[in-house]
């Protein structure tokens, strides 16, 4: 390390660690403990003449987010002569401020970060598209879930990156061209439509069967943002298809998610460009099920396969003229009168 680094003016150490009454994080000590020795020419260490600046940043405390406009700031704090110990990604006195953060996936990718509920299934699905995506299509992927204390019941999110170049980032997606939504509640919990690019697509989970009632059952303020982006809004009841395709009732629940499967294969634009009709694409989406649902025998990769299918054939996409209208459920309106027995 030292012969690495002995060159250089000054160096970051980043650790996912604090030590509070250690004078430095482990590494961190590790490295000025050898450069220490090299400097006053301990045995075993090529001789140096001058120790550059380390720096030392503690990152993802708590799981906290480490994104790249922090490694700018980190970048900048060294340029700057900033502080030798600092933290990035929680509130913090010593923590950088981040002053920007770009968009660094490879060009062209596209990325998914989809909303859903504990125990839907959602996270497997996103496994099952990522190797669809990998295997199938050829693409360089990246698929994981947001994971915190939740239970079953409880909102989750998982994202998905696909690009034709490696993808080098690893955290929270904040620039997406598409956006599941298996839980309508998380127009109320989070703001899903953040970062949504201008184009993208918007699934939604719903029980409503006609463009208008699922329309009308959008929030007012995301119906803005789906106008201003010039979203494509795209509907199906995957709880439907679930309910009437799962062959236990104790996957009814968790069979919502797979459905997304044949919703992602429909309005991404993948298939289409590795030239595969929809024969092809429901062969080898059969090939990536058995993968993850062969060992749990024929009856669960048939029921699965009969969902992807259904939610390829039966979503549906809202009309750029029905999205132009003000179309409103009275429960969304506030101070509406709302009549509940007659």
């Amino acid at each position: 390390i030292v012969e690495t680094l002995k060159h250089l003016r000054g160096f970051t150490v980043l650790e996912r660690m604090d030590d509070p009454i250690a004078p430095n994080n482990p590494v961190t000590n590790d490295i000025k403990a050898a450069f220490a020795d090299a400097y006053t020419g301990s045995p075993g260490f090529a001789a140096i003449d001058d120790i550059p600046t380390i720096f030392s940043g503690s990152a993802g405390l708590g799981s906290r987010d480490v994104r790249p406009g922090h490694f700018i700031s980190i970048a900048r704090n060294m340029i700057e002569e900033g502080p030798r110990f600092f933290v990035v990604g929680i509130k913090h006195d010593l923590a950088l401020p981040m002053n920007g953060d770009p968009d660094v996936r490879p060009k062209g990718a596209f990325s998914m970060r989809g909303h859903s509920v504990g125990g839907f299934g959602s996270v497997t699905t996103n496994k099952v598209i990522a190797t669809i995506a990998g295997d199938i299509f050829g693409k360089k992927v990246q698929a994981y879930p947001k994971y915190g204390s939740e239970k079953k019941g409880l909102p989750t999110t998982y994202y998905l990156t696909v690009a034709d170049e490696p993808i080098l980032t690893h955290c929270e997606l904040n620039n997406v061209e598409f956006v599941p939504m298996n839980d309508i509640n998380a127009f109320f919990t989070s703001n899903p439509l953040a970062g949504i690019q201008t184009g993208g697509t918007l699934f939604v989970q719903t029980n409503k069967s006609t463009p208008e009632d699922v329309w009308a059952n959008v929030p007012p303020k995301a119906k803005d943002l789906i106008r201003e982006k010039k979203l494509r809004v795209v509907a199906a009841d995957g709880a439907k298809i679930a309910r009437e395709e799962a062959p236990v009732a104790d996957l009814e629940v968790r069979m919502q998610g797979i459905v997304l499967l044949g919703i992602f294969l429909q309005v991404t634009p993948f298939a289409g460009d590795a030239d595969l009709d929809d024969d092809d694409v429901m062969e080898r989406s059969e090939q990536a099920l058995r993968k993850y649902f062969g060992k749990r025998g024929e009856a669960v990769v048939q029921a699965n396969m009969r969902c992807v299918r259904r939610g390829y054939e039966e979503a549906f996409e809202i009309p750029s003229e029905i999205i132009a209208q003000d179309i409103t459920s009275p429960v969304l309106v506030p101070g509406a009168e709302i009549t509940l027995f007659t």
